[in-house]
């Protein structure tokens, strides 16, 4: 993997922001800034899942107006077609990846919450410590600019063991301890090991409402084994059909 100088540098700084003594939420805040440049990219954001409450709390962001964050937590987190497939992917992730572009640009999630700020190609990194979400690491791109490329998730992947050992420093230094703020690693696994990463994919694949062969096609799968995918998924959510899990996969948030 051929890595610039630029890029060098860039990852450079970023590594020494993983060695410092940060805390959790300064860490992915400081680290905002170094992502940008590495990336060539125009916003970020960053959220940490909370199993108690099935949300994403504690943001932080850079060239993003607060208001339009605040919108995101009361009401687009609920309603996001993204981010809890691109959490299951557990490494650097294009959006496009998970929802093809055009689809994504015709979602309310997309006219009336990214748009807003110009967010439009984006990449995301989740951070977890075994079924731990430790944080998220969101980078986009405006409309005048490229589409992410797989170099660039190499980079992001590159740091992720950093991004990891740091965060869970910060968690052993009481930066976010239990009780503190509702947040508890502790608790993390109950929620994790409900859905594997791939039942994950399969049910938001059902909540963006594609047929059996669409998610087959999309998630190089066969018919018979997205069928024995939902069948699991009915068993373990306590639904019958594609509705109900929809239903159960939105309340989840």
């Amino acid at each position: 993997m051929h890595v610039s100088q630029r890029e060098q540098r860039a990852l450079g700084r970023i590594f020494a922001i993983l060695a410092d003594d940060l805390s959790e939420r300064d860490v992915r805040l400081a680290l905002g800034g170094a992502l940008l440049d590495l990336l060539r990219a125009d916003h970020f954001a960053s959220f940490v899942w909370n199993p108690r409450s099935k949300r994403f709390d504690d943001g932080v962001w850079l060239n993003m107006s607060a208001q339009n964050l605040a919108c995101y937590d009361a009401w687009y987190q609920f309603h996001d077609p993204i981010t809890f497939a691109l959490q299951a992917r557990r490494h650097a992730t294009l959006v496009s990846e998970v929802l093809p572009h055009r689809d994504l640009t015709r979602t309310e999630f997309f006219t009336d919450f990214l748009r807003r700020d110009g967010l439009c190609w984006g990449i995301n990194l989740h951070a977890f410590d075994r079924d731990c979400a430790l944080g998220d690491l969101r980078i986009w791109r405006g409309a005048a600019r490229s589409e992410f490329e797989p170099h660039e998730k190499h980079l992001l992947d590159l740091i992720e063991p950093a991004l990891v050992a740091s965060l869970r420093r910060a968690h052993a230094a009481g930066s976010r301890a239990p009780g503190r703020d509702g947040h508890d690693p502790a608790g993390c696994a109950v929620e994790s090991a409900l859905l594997s990463a791939r039942e994950l994919e399969v049910a938001h694949a059902v909540l963006r409402g594609m047929t059996d062969k669409q998610i087959a096609a999309e998630l190089g799968l066969s018919v018979s084994t997205v069928r024995t995918y939902l069948n699991r998924l009915f068993d373990k959510t306590g639904t019958n059909r594609r509705a109900g899990l929809a239903q159960w996969l939105a309340r989840r948030g």
